[in-house]
């Protein structure tokens, strides 16, 4: 019960962020920033989704409703994800503007214990610049990533270091969702 209720409240939080400013201007208007009907579209929703998804959206565990977890995953965002994704850019220009390509895919272990861990760091190294993540390995958490330019000091370990391939993503996403 306590699952549906989380999931349910959460996805109504955000219904309302993302439905911000649907006012018709008239006085059924909640605060003068939803129509009622929205409101009202955005429970029922919200019930729909929390019925479907509890079990999805919050497993055996209520870490992530810590709002110190939520503070290091925008400073997370912001900080070291914002700048290693510039770097990226920059990088991945330089080599279609030279042609200076070594691909390949290489294995990674960052010794992370939760799904929701791996998942952030799959979807933070696919979407930096010049990396794929393509497969994970269950039994020993190890993830496959197609790289742009594979280092030659990278290709003499197996598993490849993370540092060669996300800096400390991490270090940081084990803070965060662990």
């Amino acid at each position: 019960m306590l699952a549906f209720v989380v999931t349910t409240i959460i996805c109504f939080i955000t219904y309302l962020i993302l439905t911000t400013g649907s006012a018709t201007g008239n006085e059924f208007d909640i605060l003068g920033l939803w129509s009622l009907y929205e409101f009202i579209f955005g429970i029922i929703l919200s019930i729909i989704v929390g019925v479907i998804a509890r079990t999805i959206f919050v497993k055996k565990s209520f870490r992530m409703l810590n709002p110190v977890r939520w503070i290091l995953f925008v400073v997370y965002v912001v900080a070291p994800f914002f700048v290693a994704m510039a770097k990226a850019n920059i990088d991945v220009a330089y080599r279609v503007i030279t042609g200076k390509i070594n691909p390949g895919i290489v294995r990674i272990s960052p010794d992370l214990k939760t799904d929701l861990g791996i998942t952030m760091l799959a979807n933070s190294i696919t979407l930096t610049p010049g990396t794929l993540s393509v497969d994970i390995d269950e039994d020993k958490n190890d993830l496959y990533i197609h790289w742009i330019n594979v280092k030659k000091e990278a290709l003499d370990k197996k598993p490849v270091d993370c540092k060669f391939v996300c800096g400390n993503f991490p270090k940081w996403i084990r803070r965060i969702a662990e």
